[in-house]
């Protein structure tokens, strides 16, 4: 897991990488979904360029609807 962490860490901009540790301390579970989501969309090239803070807050807030 932590290789897929480091991988999807290369694509946070610093405001979203601050985001994921504060979450990855407060509710680990829910950064290690996130971090499955954006691994798979590097993987599928979906994710190209580096995601802001407000981009991965918005992923955060689609992950609760569901």
């Amino acid at each position: 897991m932590q290789v897929l962490e480091h991988k999807v860490k290369n694509y946070l901009s610093k405001e979203a990488l601050s985001r994921f540790g504060n979450l990855k301390t407060a509710h680990p579970e829910i950064a290690m979904k996130a971090v499955m989501i954006l691994a798979k969309a590097i993987e599928l090239g979906q994710l190209k360029q580096e995601l802001g803070d407000d981009e991965f807050k918005s992923l955060l807030i689609e992950m609760q609807r569901n």
